[in-house]
């Protein structure tokens, strides 16, 4: 196996835009894999890092973790993959050993977790070059690149006959949302559900509620612009906060005889995720965590809040034992239970990349796919 040369977009410093460069992708090592990728989207994860605002965002580093593509070639020690699959690299591993693995209660595999934060392979190296630097990966899997190598065990092998520049949203965002309703609140047939943020995250915790039965779905979004689409997705109705002088949780209260049975807070925003709780009922509501806030945040509410029988819970990656999983989840959009087309609103080609940015900051966009 030898060095390959291609392009890639890569993030030399924080706040500037990505930078689309030769770089040289080194072969894969014992138990790595490397991936020709043929499509990817970019995700609010990928910009928040790019930002700065990452406490472990390393720079220069190739982003991306919402991708498909081929295997190209496989290292020593590989067997549940070889060249001509067709895969999602998975930013949330699965290797099937450690303690968490082994834990039916969660999704968080702990093999590779130090060095992946640190923007290494499990060996502590990187694969990547560029002008004679060493570049970082990013979460186990950069997808922003036309090769890429990543471990053996964050790789889901998936039906070859699926359409990469839709399923690689199966990578991050539907996944997520969509287990987030499932697997980590497991919505009930004729529950009441709101869901707090309106973006691609939000409208698949939308179609999980629907797909689970839920009687009526809340869309809550102070874009509304959002609201037809969460409508399409399943949404009953929706409320702009900005339209009510009494904060929002009191409102859904209203609306609904005490309170939702389920809230989901898709956003990353602190004070959401108090009115998220907040908004759920006395007795049996569960509010679940989905966006991710930034560095240092808190959350904060009364603890009777809680005694008096609320629940609050996080989810990761939608609660999917990844590589599983996904395959699974690709199987489904292939029958038609789950969407994934809709998300797509836009494609861009790769030198277009910073557009995809720039059409997410603007609230444009669901999902943009870039071919590579």
């Amino acid at each position: 196996l030898s060095v390959i040369k291609c392009k890639a977009a890569v993030a030399w410093e924080a706040g500037k835009p990505l930078s689309i460069e030769e770089i040289e992708v080194a072969p894969p090592k014992a138990h790595e894999v490397r991936i020709k990728i043929i499509a990817t989207a970019v995700c609010h994860t990928d910009a928040y890092t790019l930002s700065g605002a990452d406490p472990e965002g390393c720079f220069p580093v190739i982003l991306g973790h919402e991708g498909a593509g081929i295997v190209e070639s496989v290292g020593e020690g590989v067997t549940k993959l070889k060249a001509g699959d067709t895969v999602i690299p998975l930013y949330i591993p699965q290797c099937g050993e450690c303690k968490f693995c082994l834990n039916p209660k969660t999704n968080l595999c702990q093999k590779i977790r130090v060095t992946q934060g640190k923007g290494l392979m499990p060996d502590g190296t990187s694969r990547f070059t560029c002008k004679g630097k060493t570049i970082l990966h990013y979460m186990g899997t950069s997808t922003f690149s036309e090769y890429t190598v990543v471990a053996d065990i964050s790789v889901a092998k998936i039906d070859p006959l699926a359409p990469l520049d839709k399923v690689c949203l199966l990578g991050c965002g539907i996944s997520t949302g969509y287990g987030a309703a499932v697997n980590t609140a497991k919505v009930e047939p004729g529950s009441v559900c709101a869901v707090f943020g309106l973006g691609g995250v939000g409208l698949a915790v939308i179609m999980g509620c629907k797909v689970a039965g839920a009687s009526r779905i809340i869309g809550v979004d102070i874009n509304k612009d959002k609201f037809a689409r969460a409508k399409e997705f399943g949404a009953t109705e929706c409320i702009n906060p900005q339209d009510f002088s009494k904060p929002i949780q009191e409102v859904l209260i209203e609306m609904t005889d005490g309170g939702v049975d389920y809230s989901f807070e898709c956003i990353g925003n602190v004070k959401v995720m108090r009115a998220a709780l907040e908004a759920c009922h006395k007795g049996w509501g569960v509010s679940v965590v989905v966006g991710v806030a930034a560095s240092g945040e808190e959350i904060a509410t009364r603890p009777f809040q809680l005694v008096t029988g609320r629940t609050w819970k996080g989810t990761a990656f939608g609660g999917w034992k990844s590589v599983e999983s996904v395959p699974k989840l690709v199987s489904e959009y292939m029958s038609k239970k789950i969407k994934v087309d809709e998300f797509v609103t836009h494609n861009l080609s790769f030198d277009e990349i910073n557009k995809a940015f720039e059409l997410m900051h603007s609230g444009k966009s669901i999902r943009t796919v870039v071919k590579i």
